[in-house]
């Protein structure tokens, strides 16, 4: 589709009121899913940041990472044992997360971003005791495979509580934070956290504008299949107890409420298989995802 010069200044003139909106802002994104494996959404999304951050928008980016930690604990001969969707983590596969998510993984978003012209920095939450972890406890009624025991999911961690400021120096100085959910707990043990949790409690600590969580899937559907724009609390509800919202989604919504609750300015679940999801969301009249408001 090829568009006449008019469109073009359109597109652009479109996207002013954005770009005013949002200037000087913080928008924390959570990165993974199709958007961090598939080649062409991988060099788009490095682009996107570079992008935002020249018209003086700050994108923090938290990365996931589970696929690629699959691929290497396969390839060392250790099995992934999942429980209630989390990988159970002894302290050998710790060490594997730690290798994928802090070096492979985070070097080569910093790398690509870097190569798009940006000045991208990567950091894990053990940096400057970004995040401080605690043990998470899954209680018996969250298990259902054995549903007589509490189960030890070893160093799997939840955020205790962030230590933001170095990521608000680097925004300052105009580089792009990319952070590994990696957090460290008071007595020194290492914790892999779920990267939509960090996400949302970053997005809270820095009283970020937005958050944006990339998932692969259009949004929240209803039960005809069609994407609900809109979303607060009181619907949310309404649509868990009647089943429309379920499995997955529910993590994420009640991590975009808590963020929502705690000072972000809104939350949107957004379809990272949608090349530009980020660029569309926030400089176009057309957004791509369900946005949760309070």
């Amino acid at each position: 589709m090829s568009h006449t010069p008019a469109d073009t200044a359109h597109i652009l003139m479109e996207a002013m009121p954005y770009i005013q909106r949002y200037a000087g802002k913080t928008i924390v994104i959570k990165y993974g899913g199709n958007a961090m494996t598939d080649e062409t959404l991988k060099h788009s999304f490095a682009r996107d940041m570079v992008l935002l951050k020249q018209i003086g928008i700050n994108p923090v980016v938290i990365h996931g990472g589970g696929p690629q930690i699959g691929r290497v604990l396969q390839q060392i001969g250790k099995e992934s044992r999942f429980v209630a969707g989390m990988r159970v983590t002894d302290t050998e596969t710790m060490e594997v997360v730690q290798m994928v998510l802090g070096g492979l993984v985070n070097q080569q978003i910093v790398h690509m971003m870097n190569q798009a012209g940006g000045r991208a920095i990567g950091l894990t939450g053990k940096d400057a005791n970004l995040i401080i972890a605690r043990k998470l406890h899954i209680s018996p009624q969250d298990n259902l495979e054995q549903a007589a025991e509490a189960i030890d999911l070893g160093h799997v961690g939840e955020v205790e509580r962030i230590n933001p400021r170095a990521v608000r120096l680097l925004e300052e100085d105009r580089f792009i934070p990319v952070i590994a959910p990696i957090g460290v707990g008071e007595d020194g043990t290492i914790y892999n956290i779920n990267a939509d949790l960090v996400a949302g409690k970053m997005a809270e600590e820095l009283n970020a504008e937005r958050l944006l969580l990339l998932t692969n899937t259009a949004g929240v559907m209803d039960k005809n299949g069609q994407l609900l724009e809109a979303l607060n609390e009181a619907s949310i509800q309404a649509f868990t107890a009647d089943g429309t919202i379920q499995g997955g989604m529910l993590p994420k919504l009640s991590c975009a409420l808590s963020a929502i609750r705690g000072g972000a300015g809104s939350a949107t679940i957004l379809d990272g298989r949608v090349e530009h999801a980020v660029l569309l969301e926030l400089l176009t009249d057309q957004g791509v995802g369900t946005m949760v408001t309070a």
